[in-house]
């Protein structure tokens, strides 16, 4: 059920996935859905949490083997692959938090957040500055990503150009820190 939320909320928008659309779309009546979720709240919390799963697959399998530019580059192209590709979902994750440590939200945002780590192994970040690393990474990668996917770049700069440039831009500043 939740995977078939996720996949509806990429197709209308996750701001317009309702209990009421999933139980059309998987031609079951609305009450029907409460006996694998709890509740719309509850569906977007899962969704949430797949949404995050699929991304820290995805970057992770993208850095292995990978070091510094690299591991950013290929890092920074899964998630916008992601993003892109699944805009509902991930429009999911945006503002929801982890109800507890075993929270299956926590454990899929700790492994994104352990990818983004991996990424910034190859560069000398002083501890004390990670979390702005992490952080700045974060903005970076998301908020091309979701602007990409709001078709926010109406002008005539090549995307996947801008894209890269961006990358070697944030390389750079990684690598003066």
């Amino acid at each position: 059920m939740v995977a078939a939320g996720a996949t509806l909320a990429d197709e209308v928008g996750f701001a317009n996935l309702t209990m009421g659309l999933l139980a059309e779309r998987v031609g079951v009546r609305t009450p029907s859905l409460y006996k694998h979720v709890g509740g719309q709240e509850d569906l977007n919390r899962r969704i949430a949490a797949l949404a995050m799963r699929e991304a820290a697959d995805a970057v992770g399998l993208a850095v292995q083997g990978y070091a510094g530019r690299d591991a950013l580059a290929a890092a920074a192209r899964a998630f916008r692959a992601f993003v892109v590709d699944h805009p509902g979902r991930y429009a999911a994750t945006i503002g929801v938090e982890p109800s507890s440590p075993d929270d299956p939200l926590a454990t899929a945002n700790q492994r994104l957040l352990d990818a983004f780590m991996a990424v910034l192994h190859g560069y000398e970040i002083a501890k004390p500055d990670v979390d702005h690393a992490l952080r700045m990474l974060r903005s970076f990668c998301h908020g091309f990503a979701t602007l990409q996917a709001a078709n926010g770049f109406q002008w005539s700069a090549d995307i996947d150009e801008s894209f890269e440039w961006l990358i070697t831009f944030t390389d750079r500043g990684l690598r003066a820190m």
